[in-house]
């Protein structure tokens, strides 16, 4: 399961829309790590002048990896993600996520991230199998 749903958030969805703020709780709850994670590179982001920041760290365990990977393979919780830190996402692998100022969404670093050619720059053989 993705996200521990408290039954309150979920009679919400069940009778209309949903409260953005409500949802963002329920994926720093429920996906601690991802949320630490993004938080750790939107910071870094905001202290620098860089047009994007990035966590190269791979995640300490399986259990890790896989609330990174259920966090940015929804839809639903990238944008609200996305939504609530200010930033665009962008991710390969099974750790590398980079948070890029808005502004930097249509620029040549933005494509290169996440073109075909840099995710193939980005592999070597310890992340194969992440």
């Amino acid at each position: 399961m993705s996200l521990t749903v408290p039954p309150a958030l979920l009679e919400a969805a069940e009778t209309g829309p949903v409260d953005d703020d409500a949802f963002v709780a329920c994926v720093r709850d429920s996906l601690p790590y991802a949320w630490d994670t993004v938080s750790r590179v939107v910071a870094d982001l905001e202290s620098s002048d860089a047009e994007f920041a990035d966590n190269v760290v791979p995640p300490p365990t399986e259990a890790e990896r896989g609330q990174l990977l259920r966090a940015l393979a929804s839809d639903a919780i990238r944008a609200s993600l996305e939504r609530h830190f200010g930033v665009k996402l962008a991710f390969q692998n099974c750790h590398r996520v980079a948070a890029f100022r808005l502004g930097a969404v249509d620029s040549d670093t933005y494509r290169r991230f996440i073109s075909t050619r840099g995710q193939l720059l980005n592999q070597s053989p310890e992340l194969r199998d992440c």
